[in-house]
């Protein structure tokens, strides 16, 4: 559905067509894709093969019958076409044009688009799944509403993941304070699926949105995954890509449930004891020193096993890890230092 919206979006030669159609109060049906799994529902109308053009789609939708569309919609294949779908495909839809359409998708995988004469309403089939196209001016509000909740979530993140970095330092990290922020992390990411999807729909007037979704989005992605690699328990069967899979799949209502986060990302005691103590690797406080590369973070990991005999290693001691130099060591203490004092200092203040 997403990919059907892209292609009919604000600035396509394709909605242009569509407004084109609503303008002049005309109806039409039309599909994207003229595969033999279309060809074989389609009956009468004649071959075009033209190329697509936004005035050749509206004049075409002054005839009865649907209109075919190449894939890509580069091309226009078929015109006043009677669509022959199955007749025993379920359908909701009352209208014979929007009947036919819901059929024709829930039977072919295609795009189907319909333009309602009486309504003024285009709406896309995909699949099971069916959305009427609201005005631009609606969906930046709704943009923009989910920009505001995104914003207060990704604060929220941040208050918490500081915190996380604070308790590593001093080592004092539980199960709940490692779940509490997957569970943020994977909230901002569903907020932002969302925005993301309005922004598809805007087409070219997205610009402003999309610019908004990637700087609150930043560092959120690659802060999971390095939480996820310092406390994933040394199981080779169960990956960092399956333990961020199975949080990507929870339903809203157990995501927030701890406990069952914790059980789903196997982190923390079986028995689902959010108070246990945990260690992490030090991989997520290692990767924000700048320009350390990843596979000096990976051999310090290895050489040394956790964050707390990491923080205690001398310069002599970080000296000795395949890769780094003495200037390298240094860098390292010392960032790491910083890193330190500041995770405490925040939480503090």
């Amino acid at each position: 559905m997403i990919e059907a919206l892209g292609s009919i979006a604000p600035g396509r030669p394709l909605r242009e067509g569509l407004d084109r159609i609503l303008q002049a109060k005309m109806g039409a049906l039309i599909i994207v894709g003229d595969g033999p799994e279309v060809l074989s529902i389609c009956s009468g109308g004649f071959l075009l093969d033209s190329e697509f053009s936004p005035q050749r789609l509206s004049e075409l939708a002054k005839m009865d019958g649907a209109i075919i569309l190449a894939p890509d919609a580069s091309r226009i294949a078929r015109a006043n076409v009677h669509l022959v779908p199955n007749p025993t495909v379920a359908t909701a839809e009352t209208g014979t044009r929007h009947r036919t359409a819901e059929r024709v998708a829930r039977s072919i995988d295609v795009a189907v688009t319909t333009v309602s004469e009486d309504r003024s309403v285009i709406t896309v089939y995909r699949g099971d799944q069916q959305r009427p196209l609201a005005p631009v001016e609606r969906l930046l509000a709704r943009a923009n509403q989910a920009l505001e909740t995104l914003e207060g979530y990704r604060d929220r993140l941040d208050v918490v993941a500081n915190a996380l970095s604070a308790l590593e330092v001093e080592d004092m990290v539980t199960t709940r304070d490692v779940v509490t922020v997957l569970q943020r992390t994977e909230m901002v990411r569903r907020i932002a699926e969302e925005v993301d999807g309005y922004s598809i729909e805007l087409g070219t007037d997205s610009r402003l949105v999309r610019l908004q979704l990637e700087e609150m989005l930043a560092g959120v992605e690659e802060e999971r995954r390095q939480i996820v690699r310092d406390y994933l328990p040394p199981d080779p069967g169960w990956a960092v890509s399956d333990a961020l899979a199975g949080l990507s799949q929870l339903s809203t209502d157990r995501l927030l449930d701890l406990s069952r986060v914790a059980s789903v990302l196997r982190i923390g005691s079986p028995n689902g004891d959010l108070e246990r103590g945990l260690k992490p690797c030090g991989y997520r406080l290692l990767s924000k020193i700048p320009r350390l590369p990843e596979p000096v973070v990976v051999n310090i990991v290895q050489r040394y096993g956790g964050l707390q005999q990491v923080l205690r290693a001398s310069v002599e001691d970080l000296d000795t890890v395949e890769g780094i130099e003495v200037a390298g060591a240094r860098f390292v203490k010392d960032g790491l230092a910083r890193l330190a004092e500041t995770s405490i200092l925040d939480r503090l203040g």
